[in-house]
């Protein structure tokens, strides 16, 4: 059976070949990996003067630059997010085409991303790719820490942030600005962080009140109907010095469960990238076809009138697609107090990612009852967005009931 879409191989022949060559030039570690570190950092964030700052790798013709906040580092306005992949050879592909910005977690397939991204940087030179992971707060947060350096065979990283906060008073906590300035001190990271997929005005806005993050890793799509606050609070950030990245810019991939009317994704990411705040996003990629996309839209950030009208897509219709902003605006509506956000969010995974394991382990992480809607005659929450809420918690409720091997 012919199997569709391009593979390395193919990928490697088409007009983007001109693109493989790192142009890295080779950098050992030698005597005090402190100060080599530091040498390393100095040398990327503090050009000779007269020089033009350059990206890990170097720079790429055509490639549009951005550069991350305070932190002087100068990145392709695209970079990959490896959640979702798990073929090394991507991997390769996208580090060899010029997008030097690797975006992982502690979590993602429990732990496997981090390993595979390890085994495809081992055996280049450090100064030629830029990685950050995500760790969430708690007790076991510099464990889970070390265990993602090991992972990933580095001493440190480039970014870490502190994964999902969704409000002031987790951004602000004692315990969490103490661990993550710590991990930074330690040389366990360059640069700190937080990662926000809900109420992220707040969340962006205390991290500027906190004074210490460099970095802040955003939702931000098309599809969110509390913009101009979003983007008043991300000119704010830029303007305190903090460097801006988007995620969920594909805002589900698909409008229906059923995924047969996909979101014009190209489209999507270019839309993000237009607000010239955002230094650069990170969206999923699977395979080779989307990063030949992607890499595309690191030359063209252009929208044509087609893909403007793609974007316009469910306006006054029924559909209202798989991504949940994250409003919190159902929280109060809730009867029975559910997280709602998050099981959106699992629903999301499931349906439009197919990512089934991260949907599981969400899902599983709430401790909900078999049917949280038990007893509810009637739904009293009215999303922002038009989702049937009590229909898609019950659905997504089920993935619990697997036992995690089924889907590793």
């Amino acid at each position: 059976m012919k199997k569709s879409g391009l593979r390395r191989r193919d990928f490697l022949r088409t007009g983007l070949a001109g693109l493989v060559a790192t142009g890295a030039t080779p950098w050992l570690f030698s005597g005090d990996q402190k100060k080599a570190r530091e040498s390393q950092s100095k040398s990327q964030t503090k050009p000779q003067h007269g020089q033009e700052p350059q990206p890990p790798g170097g720079r790429r013709e055509g490639f549009i630059y951005r550069t991350l906040g305070k932190t002087g580092i100068v990145l392709p306005v695209v970079s990959m997010g490896v959640m979702n992949a798990d073929n090394p050879e991507l991997v390769r592909a996208a580090l060899d085409s010029g997008l030097v910005h690797l975006d992982t977690a502690h979590g993602y397939q429990r732990g496997r991303n981090e390993e595979m991204i390890g085994q495809v940087i081992k055996d280049r030179p450090r100064e030629s790719f830029f990685i950050a992971t995500k760790v969430r707060e708690g007790e076991k947060f510099f464990e889970q820490l070390d265990l993602s350096l090991q992972r990933l065979g580095l001493d440190y990283v480039d970014i870490l942030y502190v994964h999902n906060l969704s409000s002031r008073e987790r951004v602000l906590a004692q315990e969490n600005l103490e661990a993550i300035t710590r991990a930074k001190k330690e040389g366990k990271t360059r640069f700190i962080g937080v990662s926000t997929h809900s109420n992220e005005p707040e969340v962006i806005r205390a991290m500027i009140e906190a004074k210490v993050f460099d970095v802040v890793l955003t939702a931000y799509n098309f599809r969110k109907d509390y913009l101009k606050d979003l983007d008043a609070a991300i000119s704010e950030a830029v303007a305190a010095g903090l460097g801006v990245i988007a995620m969920k810019t594909m805002a589900g991939a698909f409008w229906d469960k059923q995924r047969t009317q996909p979101i014009n994704t190209k489209a999507a990411l270019k839309w993000a990238l237009n607000n010239t705040s955002i230094a650069t996003a990170i969206p999923g990629m699977t395979t080779f076809d989307q990063l030949k996309s992607n890499l595309e839209v690191v030359k063209d950030l252009k929208l044509t009138p087609e893909e403007l009208y793609d974007l316009k897509m469910g306006e006054g219709q029924v559909l209202a697609g798989l991504y949940c902003q994250g409003c919190e605006r159902c929280l109060p509506q809730c009867s029975r107090a559910l997280p709602i956000p998050d099981m959106m969010r699992a629903y999301m995974y499931a349906y439009g990612y197919r990512n089934l394991t991260e949907a599981h382990e969400l899902v599983s992480s709430l401790n909900l009852p078999d049917n949280p809607c038990a007893g509810c005659e009637a739904c009293s929450v009215r999303c922002a967005l038009k989702f049937n809420v009590r229909e898609r918690l019950v659905d997504i409720n089920r993935l619990k009931a697997l036992p995690a091997e089924f889907l590793a």
